[in-house]
């Protein structure tokens, strides 16, 4: 077993046997910025939400998920720190573009629609407002840089590198899912507005869903009470995180030291209040 992944939030060990086991921290952040202080059960709420929509969705297309039992795991693994955080999933030959469905004209694509430079590929019939639901969700993909910013790109783009058949595929099924999720999700007060999915084939060339699925780290999720078309509704994130360190001038600062026990414990709040609503 080795490491071969540690990101902002998961570490990720390769079994060398076809598995690896993934480990959901409670790391956070903001601004390209991994911040020192945890936001308590941060992890295992991204873990609940992410297991409870692989069930949901497995009827869709299949995903990576083999167990997150912790008695499934690696001895290394048995121990309380992992419980409620750590999965057994199979590993994929990943597919390399991150797969983003927009429900919702808001963040960068609003800005793009402003200027009058929407991304290759997209067209719309009609003007929107901000936060405004579209007709009907599109996605646009983006390249999984190692280094640097992703950078969108057309599905046209995608066929030709990867094939019609399989672009047209993940398209479908990422499409569905969205649809899927974003009813249960808003008939509990939630909005999602966009989110990003990850694919990979399995060792029968078959396509399957991977990585995390529609957390708050992955999407953008309003509360359905709060929002008002033509505002920029608050989000069930790092809300609390971000403002202050913008209020604090410490914004992309990797000096930081500690965030405060006030804004720790607001967001973890916050996550916990979207793991309640959804995972029912």
């Amino acid at each position: 077993m080795k490491k071969i992944i540690s990101g902002k939030v998961r570490e990720v060990y390769d079994l060398e046997d076809g598995r690896m086991v993934i480990v959901t921290t409670d790391r956070i952040s903001a601004f390209d910025v991994i911040l020192p202080t945890m936001i308590t059960d941060k992890g295992k709420v991204l873990n609940a939400l992410s297991n409870f929509w692989f069930k949901y969705t497995g009827d869709i297309v299949k995903n990576h998920m083999i167990s997150s039992d912790i008695k499934d795991m690696p001895a290394e693994f048995q121990k309380p720190e992992f419980e409620g955080r750590t999965i057994l999933v199979k590993k994929l030959k990943m597919i390399p573009y991150e797969i983003i469905v927009r429900g919702y004209m808001f963040g960068s694509m609003f800005d793009a629609l402003k200027s009058g430079k929407l991304p290759e590929g997209v067209k719309f019939d009609r003007d929107y407002q901000l936060a405004e639901k579209l007709d009907e969700p599109i996605v646009t993909p983006s390249t999984k840089a190692a280094e640097g910013h992703d950078i969108n790109v057309s599905l046209d783009y995608m066929r030709n590198d990867i094939g019609k058949e399989l672009t047209d595929k993940i398209e479908k099924a990422a499409l569905a899912i969205y649809k899927k999720c974003y009813e249960h999700a808003y008939k509990n007060g939630i909005i999602i507005a966009d989110t990003k999915f990850e694919f990979g084939l399995d060792e029968n060339g078959e396509l399957v869903l991977g990585d995390e699925v529609l957390t708050p780290d992955s999407s953008r999720f309003w509360n359905l009470a709060e929002y008002k078309v033509g505002t920029s509704p608050a989000s069930y994130d790092k809300q609390f995180v971000r403002d202050w360190l913008k209020k604090n001038n410490l914004a992309g600062d990797p000096t930081i030291k500690e965030i405060p026990a006030e804004i720790v414990e607001k967001t973890s709040a916050l996550y916990h209040e979207c793991q309640e609503r959804i995972c029912k």
